[in-house]
């Protein structure tokens, strides 16, 4: 079953007459198209992608089979063909209150002379459940990012920068066929370690350093995300127990992760690990996030969690340890759950490298 017959299916299920797409990520999922500035209409038993003369001709040559394309003009923009076309619906129109603006959500009900219903929670669920044809994707953003990191290695060497060290992931993931970064990368080193999300900055590799690299890139419109950290020269016994520390924790909260365990329970057997060896100060978010078409997406594997993770999820497993001024070590990789358990999308080493 493609993506489009999915939503077709879960449209008919929730006994809706149509869904509206707005959002660009939900619009490709629906139609296999990422244009901007357009919309989608989707029934249970057709599809419509709206948009401009940009995207027209890409758009024609690239949507599922069975999307119609219809094309706006000045005569006819946007709101005009969405309104003819849910003209013709039978029943409540949902529509993405998650990833619509108040302002737009309003405009369009009184563009279309209609209440929409909020169907955000349809398109949450579609999407937290992979397909094969999605699961494929995935692999290939990482194999992408995998590529770049080996190649990258060998130049981390004392007064690199930071910013040349993010320049180099991004540079040659694009070479391996990256469409671009499934976000702005984290390079950073020494102290800055111990902040989870610093920015690269003019800071220069020094020996001792640990450097923490988080990064990932789209591919077939699908992210990877993965996280290495390594050190510089050579590694104190402090900086070794902790990494191990990370290590065994993510190793525990992958060995729970599967479609019935919750993400409390996933969180909860890293976490332990972590705490049991007394930094559990220091680690203060989630085990991990959905990933797909959106770098952060559902379902989570942290504390607010408490539904199984399901069939088909994929979710990132990345704890960590961050100490104030000294250094931080986080290590991510990607698991897709199935059956009774998951397979670890990553395939990068995990062991301390020190280079």
């Amino acid at each position: 079953m493609t993506r489009l017959e999915r939503l077709q299916q879960a449209v008919e299920n929730a006994k809706l007459g149509a869904i509206l797409l707005m959002d660009d990520k939900n619009v490709y999922y629906a139609t296999g198209f990422m244009p901007t500035d357009s919309a989608a209409l989707i029934t249970p038993h057709g599809a419509w992608l709206v948009t401009d003369s940009r995207y027209i001709e890409d758009a024609q040559n690239k949507c599922f089979k069975g999307v119609d394309v219809l094309l706006t003009t000045a005569a006819k923009p946007l709101g005009a063909c969405l309104k003819e076309l849910a003209s013709g619906v039978t029943g409540v129109i949902g529509a993405e209150e998650d990833k619509l603006t108040h302002e737009l959500y309003v405009r369009m009900e009184d563009l279309l002379g209609r209440d929409l219903a909020a169907a955000g929670g349809l398109m949450r669920t579609l999407r937290a459940h992979k397909s094969a044809d999605e699961l494929e994707s995935l692999i290939a953003a990482q194999r992408i990012a995998e590529a770049a990191l080996e190649e990258t290695l060998p130049l981390i060497k004392p007064g690199l920068a930071e910013r040349e060290l993010a320049a180099e992931l991004t540079y040659r993931m694009m070479r391996h066929g990256a469409q671009k970064n499934s976000f702005d990368p984290i390079a950073i080193t020494g102290a800055h370690t111990s902040m989870p999300h610093g920015v690269p900055g003019d800071a220069v590799i020094k020996a001792g350093d640990f450097v923490t690299m988080d990064f990932g890139c789209i591919k077939d419109g699908y992210c990877s995300d993965m996280t290495r950290t390594v050190a510089v020269g050579f590694a104190t016994d402090e900086m070794k127990n902790v990494y191990d520390t990370v290590l065994r924790a993510q190793l525990a909260g992958i060995a729970a992760a599967k479609p019935s365990a919750t993400g409390i329970e996933v969180h909860s057997a890293g976490a332990k690990v972590i705490a049991d060896a007394g930094y559990g100060e220091y680690f203060g978010h989630g085990f991990g996030h959905g990933v797909g078409l959106d770098i952060h997406e559902s379902p989570n594997a942290n504390l607010r969690n408490d539904q199984p993770l399901g069939d088909g999820a994929v979710i990132s497993a990345e704890p960590g340890i961050y100490i104030p001024g000294k250094f931080g070590v986080r290590i991510e990789d990607v698991l897709y759950l199935t059956g009774n358990g998951n397979e670890d999308i990553t395939k990068a080493p995990k062991e301390l490298i020190i280079l």
